[in-house]
C-alpha cells in the first residue's frame, strides 16, 4: 500500500469520528434546551391541575410510600412441600414430566412456613407505636426499674425485647422472670439467651420477687419464666413458693404464671395449678404445621395442649390461657383450627400479637398481619365461647391492658360465684 492511500485513509478515518461527536453534543444539547424549556413552563405555569393529574399525582406519591417500605411488599416466607408420599408419588411421573410436576404439586396449596434470613417485608406498617419509656415524675417506669435493680430480678419485658416495656412500666408493673435469665431450649422466635446448663435457681427468688411485687401495689402480677429442662420438675415448686409467698403477703392480689410445658410432666403441672395462683398460662406459640420450624425440637403443638387440659383438670377453679403469634406463615383455617384445639381442652383465654423478629440470626417475619384480621381473629373467638379474646399487632401473653379486663373478669366471676353458693345453702 502506498504512502498516499495510508494518508487518505488516515483523513477519512478522523472526519468520520468528528462528524459522530460533532452530531451526537448536538443532539444532548437540543434534548438539555427542550428538558429546561419544559421545567420553565412547569414552574411558572399558571393553569390549574386537572382532576386526572391531581388523582394521578396522588397515585405516584401512594407508590412512593409502599416503595419507601410499609410491610406491605417483600417476605412472603418460604414454599411448603407435600408430604413425603405425595412426593414419592410424584417421583413415579415419566421423566419427562416429573420436574414440572413436582414444583407444581409444592407450590399448589400456597402453604409457607418461616425461615432464618429469608426475606423480610419492607419497613413496619404505620400501626406499630408504642409508648416510650417516660421520664414524667408521674411515671413509675424508674421506680419498676430501680426496684428491679435493686433485688437483681429479671422481667421477660428486657430479656425477650417487649415493644410494650413503656406502657407497662410507666404504669407501675413488669412482668418478672424467676429461674434466671437463661434457657435450656433454642426456639427461634425468642431472644433469651440459652445455654444447656445454666446457673442453678437462686432460692432467695420467691422471697426478693414478693417484696418486689408488695413494693409495686399492684393487684395483678404476672410471672415467667425461661425453660429448665436441666431441674427435674421444671421449676415447678420454685414457680409454687413464688406463688404462695405472694398470696400470703396480699390475698387479693391475682397472679399468673406464664410457664413452661414442663416436658409434658403432668406432676409438675399439678404443682403450680394448686399453687393458689390465679391463671395458668402457657403459649402454644403458633399453629400444628409450623411448631417445628418455630420452637424447639423438645416443644410439641399437642404436649402444650396437654399441659393446659391437665392443669383445668387439677384445678378446676384456675382459669387456663394462651397465646398465638401471628404472621409466620400461617393460614386463616389454621388459626381458627387451634382455637378450636383450645377450646376442646376448655382453655378460657387466648391472645394473639403480630410476630417481630428480635434479631437477624431469628425467623423473619413473614407477614404483618393487619389490624383489620386482628379483630376478625377476635370476634371468631369470642363466638366460640372464650371468656376472654386479646387480639392486635402489639398484644402480647402478658401486658397491662389485658391484666384491667382479667382483673374485672375474674373478681366479678369469682363475686357472682359467692353469691350463688350463698343463695344455695339459704
Amino acid at each position: 500500500m502506498s504512502l498516499l492511500r495510508i494518508h487518505l485513509l488516515i483523513t477519512t478515518t478522523i472526519a468520520i469520528v468528528h462528524s459522530f461527536q460533532l452530531h451526537h453534543s448536538n443532539n444532548r444539547i437540543h434534548c438539555n434546551n427542550n428538558v429546561n424549556r419544559q421545567h420553565s413552563l412547569q414552574l411558572f405555569s399558571t393553569v390549574e391541575k386537572t382532576d386526572t393529574e391531581t388523582k394521578q399525582s396522588s397515585e405516584d406519591e401512594e407508590k412512593y410510600v409502599i416503595a419507601r417500605g410499609d410491610g406491605s411488599t417483600g417476605g412472603g416466607g418460604i414454599p411448603m412441600k407435600k408430604k413425603q408420599q405425595q412426593q414419592q408419588q410424584a417421583q413415579s411421573v415419566e421423566a419427562s414430566t416429573s420436574k414440572v410436576d413436582s414444583e407444581e404439586e409444592e407450590e399448589e396449596d400456597g402453604l409457607v412456613r418461616p425461615k432464618v434470613v429469608a426475606p423480610m417485608p419492607l419497613g413496619r406498617p404505620s400501626w406499630f407505636h408504642v409508648p416510650a419509656p417516660s421520664a414524667d415524675e408521674k411515671s413509675r417506669y424508674a421506680e419498676v426499674k430501680d426496684s428491679l435493680k435493686d433485688l437483681q430480678l429479671n422481667t421477660v419485658c428486657e430479656e425477650a425485647q417487649c415493644p410494650n416495656i413503656g406502657e407497662c412500666w410507666n404504669g407501675g408493673t413488669g412482668t418478672i422472670m424467676l429461674l434466671g435469665d437463661t434457657c435450656t431450649r433454642g426456639c427461634m422466635f425468642c431472644a433469651v439467651n440459652t445455654d444447656s446448663k445454666p446457673p442453678p435457681p437462686d432460692p432467695f427468688e420467691p422471697f426478693k420477687t414478693a417484696e418486689a411485687v408488695t413494693k409495686w401495689g399492684v393487684d395483678y402480677i404476672v410471672l415467667t419464666s425461661v425453660d429448665r429442662d436441666d431441674i427435674e420438675d421444671g421449676g415447678a415448686q420454685h414457680f409454687a413458693t413464688t406463688v404462695e409467698l405472694l398470696k400470703h403477703a396480699n390475698p387479693e392480689l391475682l397472679v399468673e404464671c406464664l410457664v413452661s410445658d414442663f416436658q409434658g410432666d403432668s406432676n409438675s403441672v399439678a404443682t403450680l395449678a394448686k399453687s393458689g395462683l390465679d391463671v395458668y398460662a402457657h403459649n402454644v406459640e403458633t399453629v400444628e404445621r409450623l411448631q417445628k420450624f418455630v420452637r424447639d425440637n423438645r416443644a410439641g403443638y399437642w404436649q402444650s395442649i396437654g399441659t393446659l387440659e391437665h392443669a383445668k383438670k387439677a384445678q378446676p377453679d384456675v382459669y387456663t390461657k394462651t397465646s398465638i403469634m401471628l404472621g409466620l406463615g400461617e393460614t386463616d383455617d389454621e388459626v381458627i383450627q387451634t382455637m378450636k384445639d383450645l377450646r376442646s381442652v376448655d382453655v378460657d383465654v387466648v391472645t394473639f400479637g403480630q410476630y417481630l423478629r428480635p434479631t437477624e440470626n431469628h425467623l423473619s417475619v413473614v407477614e404483618y398481619v393487619t389490624p383489620e384480621k386482628f379483630e376478625h381473629f377476635k370476634k371468631v373467638g369470642e363466638d366460640m365461647g372464650f371468656k376472654y379474646v386479646a387480639s392486635g399487632p402489639l398484644v402480647r401473653s402478658s401486658y397491662k391492658a389485658g391484666e384491667f379486663y382479667l382483673t374485672h373478669m375474674i373478681n366479678k366471676e369469682r363475686e357472682e360465684g359467692k353469691k350463688s353458693s350463698a343463695e344455695k345453702t339459704d
